[in-house]
C-alpha cells in the first residue's frame, strides 16, 4: 500500500517545473524512506548522476562513502540512508563548475519531503547551499569556518565541504579535516545508524 512518502516521491520524480531551463532536461534524483536514520543533503546532481539516475554515482560519491565509512550497499539502501539534495535535477554549467541548485526545487518540495522522514538522527550538510538553507544565520562567515566549527552543529547535523575532486586543493590546505573531522564524522554516522535507541 502506497504511503504519503511514496506518493510524494512519485510526484517529485514526475516534476517538470524547471524543464524549460534545464540543459539536459528534468531527471529528478532522490532517495528516501520513512525509516532512514541518516540524511545526506548535497547540492544537485552532476552529469554522471543525471545519466544514471543514481545519487553520488561519481568520484564525489566514492570520496563521500569513504569519509562516512559506508559501503555502496548501505549507502544506497533507502531504508537506512535518505539522499535529498537541494535540487533534484542537473542545473547545467556555470564557469568551471556546475551552476547552483535551482531554487524552485527547495521551495516546491523540501519542507514536505523532510516532514516525511521522522526517523532521521543525523543530517549531513554538504557544501554551501545545503548549509545556507538548513543552518541560516548559524552558518559562519565562510564554508571553511563553518566546517571547522563542525562540533557546534552536533548532535543532529554535521557540516562538510563538497567531496568533489575539484576541492583537492581545499583538502590539502586544511589537513585538520582528514585528521580530526573525518574520524568524528564516521563515529557520528555509526551512532546515528545503530539499531538501538
Amino acid at each position: 500500500m502506497a504511503t504519503a512518502l511514496d506518493q510524494l516521491l512519485d510526484d517529485i520524480r514526475a516534476c517538470r517545473h524547471c524543464e524549460a531551463v534545464l540543459p539536459l532536461g528534468p531527471r529528478p534524483v532522490v532517495q528516501a524512506s520513512p525509516t532512514a536514520r541518516l540524511l545526506i543533503v548535497g547540492q544537485a546532481p552532476g552529469t554522471r548522476v543525471h545519466a544514471t539516475g543514481i545519487p553520488f554515482n561519481d568520484p564525489s560519491g566514492d570520496r563521500l562513502r569513504d569519509w562516512l565509512g559506508l559501503d555502496r550497499t548501505t549507502f544506497y539502501d533507502p531504508a537506512q540512508v535518505a539522499i535529498v539534495p537541494m535540487a533534484f535535477c542537473y542545473p547545467g554549467k556555470k564557469g568551471s563548475g556546475d551552476a547552483p541548485p535551482r531554487p524552485e526545487c527547495a521551495a516546491l518540495w523540501r519542507q514536505r519531503l523532510l516532514a516525511e522522514l521522522p526517523e532521521i538522527r543525523l543530517t549531513l550538510l554538504i557544501g554551501q547551499y545545503a548549509q545556507a538553507w538548513h543552518l541560516g544565520a548559524l552558518r559562519k562567515k565562510t564554508l571553511t569556518d563553518t566546517v571547522r566549527a563542525w562540533r557546534d552543529y552536533l548532535p543532529s547535523q554535521f557540516v562538510l565541504p563538497h567531496p568533489s575532486p575539484r576541492n583537492i586543493g581545499w583538502f590539502a590546505r586544511n589537513p585538520w579535516f582528514a585528521q580530526e573531522t573525518i574520524p568524528a564524522l564516521r563515529a557520528a554516522v555509526r551512532l546515528a545508524m545503530a539499531q538501538e535507541g
